[in-house]
């Protein structure tokens, strides 16, 4: 037996709760998987808030076990990639969707999908990083292979764990980052992981010109609508916005002005389904880059029984940084 987060819906009824489970039910509901994974830890991300919820149609399969990332050890695998003891990753290919996912204390996932967990870093490091991190991880370097490599960047949704790790990230690699949020109270903390300028999110939030005064040369946005689309307006000719997010909204009301007087381009950034060679190349990334007091500054710890709470905090924007949930407490 395991505990796990289950759940469940009838017609319009829908039900979240920890509960115990078996192998027997694992494996009726993991067709097509070949390794067993005993889960240390997962995370609360925003899609896993609206999984617990069921705010949105993120679930697409019932009954669900959620979670869209793990972190544990390989206890059994028929798959050549992968054996027993080996410490593994796994973010995105549908799982806490369309597979059973990480929320729990043992999984089984197709040895694909899986990346060895890399040095130095320990399985409770990847979920600290988590998608959240992984995800900053592939924007950062998407605006670096598009030509950005110095230059003022915007990292909106800052105080998120999108936007948490891509100031972090940026930083360091020398951009000068402006964090635009709606918790301007947490000036000093946006501060402390490398934000020279801290911006109210409503500068950005509302309808503005198509095309807007030149400020940034590139932008990670993890907000979408109106935010992105004032962005876009504002980045500067030749610049790079990488597009991951939308917790404003899916809309996009801009024009096509950004793009053909400035040539900006627009990256769209997707975790879930992101080739394993890039997916690797990013945490390899992550473990030589994350600075471990400003992970520690990032993360709070909870445990699994506090899932479904915590879905609901990171909906209602009270979650700062990244929430790490120990499922074996």
């Amino acid at each position: 037996m395991f505990k796990a987060i289950y759940l469940s819906k009838d017609n319009d009824h829908f039900h979240a709760e920890l509960r115990e489970l078996d192998d027997a039910m694992l494996e009726a509901n993991t067709a097509g998987t070949d390794v067993t994974v005993d889960i240390d830890y997962s995370t609360i991300n925003y899609k896993d808030g609206l999984a617990l919820t069921n705010k949105s149609p993120v679930v697409r399969k019932w009954p669900m076990v959620p979670g869209i990332d793990c972190a544990g050890t390989v206890v059994a695998s028929s798959s050549p990639q992968w054996t027993a003891g080996d410490k593994v990753v796994l973010n995105g290919w549908g799982i806490g969707e369309t597979a059973w996912g990480g929320l729990a204390q043992r999984g089984r996932y197709r040895g694909d999908w899986l990346i060895r967990v890399p040095a130095p870093l320990s399985t409770r490091d990847a979920m600290a990083i988590g998608t959240a991190g992984y995800t900053a991880m592939l924007a950062c370097m998407a605006i670096r292979d598009a030509g950005v490599a110095e230059g003022d960047v915007l990292v909106t949704g800052a105080s998120g764990g999108v936007g948490s790790f891509a100031i972090a990230i940026l930083a360091r690699r020398g951009y000068r980052v402006f964090a635009s949020t709606g918790k301007v109270e947490e000036a000093a903390y946006l501060r402390q992981l490398g934000a020279v300028e801290i911006l109210d999110r409503a500068e950005l939030s509302s309808a503005g010109k198509p095309l807007q005064k030149e400020r940034w040369a590139a932008v990670i946005d993890s907000v979408g609508s109106f935010t992105l689309a004032n962005a876009c307006a504002q980045t500067r000719y030749g610049g790079a916005v990488a597009a991951c997010g939308l917790a404003q909204g899916m809309d996009l009301p801009l024009t096509v002005a950004p793009f053909i007087l400035r040539g900006v381009r627009l990256l769209g950034i997707d975790s879930v389904m992101c080739p394993v060679d890039r997916r690797t190349a990013a945490w390899k990334h992550l473990a030589e880059e994350v600075d471990r007091p400003r992970l520690d500054a990032i993360t709070h710890e909870i445990p699994l029984a506090g899932a479904i709470e915590a879905g609901r905090q990171i909906l209602s924007g009270t979650v700062r940084g990244r929430l790490i949930v120990d499922v074996n407490r």
